[in-house]
């Protein structure tokens, strides 16, 4: 069975910046798929080339076996891309850019009922007559997912779906998705808010300067971190930290000392015993995993050193 996505040795090159260097994963139907990178990292040039904007130097995507290039027309129409930037046309009202949207896919009025149920699902029915160029970001960024999803995609890329919107969208869109994806949609998404990509995410590829530096599922990633943290919330103290105490602080600030501790090399208990042999007083303890941030931060950081 073809994967929703499969990207294979992809080379983007603008002039002599290597923009994407052999990019190589796939995405498996159903699936709910994070790619994440710092700023110029590549996900966008690489989402572009999935979406027929632009070519890549070599190498090539398929969209559920369908070659983005050479068989554009049947990977567009399983292809549904939400971007980042606002693009709208002032000219239309909101059901009329859907309508219109729709006839692009060879849709008529058949596909009517789904624009308005579109409509409603994103909180879009009272401005449904409304003029797009009057309506406010966070409105025109709930547009551009309804357009997305007019001609039913098999696969949803959400391209930085949240940045610069409200609460309230985030939680009408991640409602939304999660349904979609419980229906069999696969979904990619890029974000700069890890929390969003470890709590949605099954499996993760991360880019970094155009090379792909991870790609495991969401778990085995967090397993490779081999910290975890010891929060103590401490009394006003005096004393001065001894040196072998002082390299695993963190975060020393408003009563709170945080240690960073190798989940193999450092015994919980005998940091305490250390801590209190230094005549630090503390009121309160406790201990936390690491998240997919700290992950991502250590990949990236690494990568540049």
């Amino acid at each position: 069975m073809d994967p929703a996505v499969l990207v294979s040795q992809v080379y983007k090159r603008y002039g002599n910046l290597e923009a994407l260097y052999g990019i190589d994963f796939s995405i498996a139907k159903g699936s709910f798929f994070g790619l994440l990178g710092p700023n110029g990292a590549g996900k966008s040039t690489l989402i572009n080339i999935m979406a027929g904007l632009v070519h890549a130097t070599s190498g090539n995507i398929k969209v559920v076996g369908y070659d983005v290039r050479k068989q554009w027309r049947k990977s567009r129409q399983i292809l549904g891309v939400v971007p980042q930037e606002l693009a709208y046309d002032p000219f239309f009202s909101t059901r009329e850019m859907l309508r219109l949207q729709s006839g692009y896919f060879g849709l008529g009025k058949d596909n009517y009922v789904w624009v308005d149920e579109l409509l409603e699902r994103l909180g879009l029915g009272d401005k449904a007559d409304e003029n797009l160029g009057n309506l406010s970001g966070g409105m025109k960024r709930r547009v551009l997912i309804a357009q997305a999803l007019v001609h039913k995609p098999e696969v949803l890329v959400l391209d930085e779906p949240t940045a610069g919107v409200d609460v309230e969208l985030r939680r009408v869109l991640w409602e939304f998705v999660r349904e979609l994806h419980k229906n069999g949609h696969t979904i990619l998404l890029t974000t700069h808010y890890i929390e969003e990509a470890e709590s949605f995410c099954d499996r993760i590829a991360i880019l970094d300067n155009g090379r792909l530096i991870a790609h495991d599922t969401t778990n085995a990633l967090l397993n490779r971190y081999p910290y975890r943290f010891l929060r103590l919330s401490v009394k006003n103290y005096s004393t001065q930290i001894p040196e072998k105490l002082l390299e695993k602080v963190v975060l020393n600030e408003n009563n709170e000392l945080t240690f960073r501790l190798h989940r193999e090399d450092d015994n919980i208990g005998d940091v305490l015993d250390a801590v209190q042999n230094a005549g630090i007083s503390f009121t309160d303890l406790r201990t936390d995993e690491p998240g997919l941030e700290e992950v991502f931060l250590a990949l990236t950081v690494k990568n540049h050193d």
